[in-house]
């Protein structure tokens, strides 16, 4: 199956099926070099999909495992490395492994000769629902993660299911808070298919989980057909900011953990704070407010993270990109489907809402 992404930077395709990797060599015409950027783990795989592009040069190119990938100097080492392969604007880049290897191959490829072609093919939950689509690029720095990026639409996006097959449990789970981030902000029925057997969706050879993939990433398809570049303004529907849910204080708690802790268990942090936040500020009602926790906690993800880290998280959420100036903006929930923007939240609420957590 496919999602059609109508992006304004250029349609392109979502290939999702446990074949799906038969459809990449079509996404390279053209090309005389591909330069494959994947990590260590991912060698054999990155064998394979060299055997598949038979007639092109291909360059491996090997990053650290996990965000240690994402960094100033990994990013310009893969930037020498094109340059002594002499790579050109017709080539293209393949970013093949999780979230923080798409998203740094997806960054070489925008910044290198002004942006070539880029093709993603996500081997984790959180790479094929999040970091794959939507043009979202970059690199941590110390002070905060994804501080350093661009916007830089894939042309296409290979989406093997079969390259879950051996991914620790507890990556499944990290991956399935996005998916169920995407069922808070859009798409109701993805809160009803996890809840409906919680073990069924973790299962990455089941039919339901085919199709909670699916729904995730069609969420973020047509956000990010009607706003590629995060042009929200308050007041207005929030567009791509919705997609944030959860993401301010989570990246707060990633920066201070220094990136040792999963994505999907600082973000299911994260969505119950707002949850809570939302609860006392936007009316959120109280049943959805607790199937946060229902669902988040069903599948074994942190619920709560250290009461005394408050005033540190609370300056790093100053430094996220949502912020304007010195406003902090917070994406919220009224109701189930409808996410909204809170600007400058009273910070009694969000020490409270916080406290509440514990």
């Amino acid at each position: 199956m496919t999602v059609r992404v109508e992006s304004k930077a250029g349609p392109y395709e979502v290939h999702i099926s446990r074949d799906a990797l038969e459809a990449l060599p079509a996404q390279l015409e053209g090309a005389n070099r591909v330069a494959l950027i994947h990590s260590p783990p991912l060698e054999d795989v990155a064998h394979h999909v060299s055997g598949l592009l038979d007639g092109l040069e291909v360059l491996r190119i090997e990053v650290p495992d996990a965000e240690e990938a994402k960094t100033p100097g990994i990013l310009a080492w893969c930037w020498d490395q094109l340059a002594e392969a002499g790579f050109t604007r017709n080539d293209v880049v393949v970013g093949l492994g999780g979230g923080t290897a798409t998203d740094l191959a997806g960054f070489v490829a925008a910044s290198w000769l002004r942006g070539v072609a880029y093709v993603s093919v996500p081997t984790s939950v959180l790479g094929m629902v999040d970091a794959a689509v939507g043009g979202k690029t970059g690199i941590n720095l110390t002070a905060g993660k994804n501080l350093v990026g661009a916007f830089h639409e894939p042309r296409a996006v290979i989406c093997d299911l079969s390259l879950l097959d051996s991914l620790p449990a507890a990556e499944v789970r990290s991956g399935m808070a996005e998916v169920i981030k995407c069922g808070f902000i859009a798409d109701p029925q993805i809160l009803r298919l996890v809840s409906d057997d919680l073990d069924d969706s973790l299962d990455v050879t089941s039919i339901r989980f085919a199709e909670l993939v699916r729904r995730a990433i069609t969420v973020k398809a047509e956000v990010v057909a009607a706003d590629l570049t995060e042009r929200t303004s308050i007041g207005a529907d929030i567009g791509r900011e919705a997609l944030n849910y959860g993401h301010t204080l989570g990246h707060a708690i990633e920066a201070r953990e220094r990136f040792t802790l999963r994505h999907g268990e600082a973000i299911s942090i994260g969505m119950v704070f707002m949850a809570e936040v939302s609860r006392r500020l936007l009316g959120l009602d109280d049943e959805t407010a607790a199937m946060h926790r229902e669902l988040l906690g069903g599948i074994e993800l942190p619920l709560r993270y250290e009461q005394e880290a408050w005033p540190e998280l609370r300056r790093l959420m100053s430094l996220d990109k949502k912020s304007r100036g010195s406003t902090l903006r917070l994406v919220g929930l009224s109701a189930q489907g409808r996410p909204r923007i809170l600007a400058d939240p009273d910070e009694r609420v969000l020490e409270e809402a916080y406290a509440s957590l514990a």
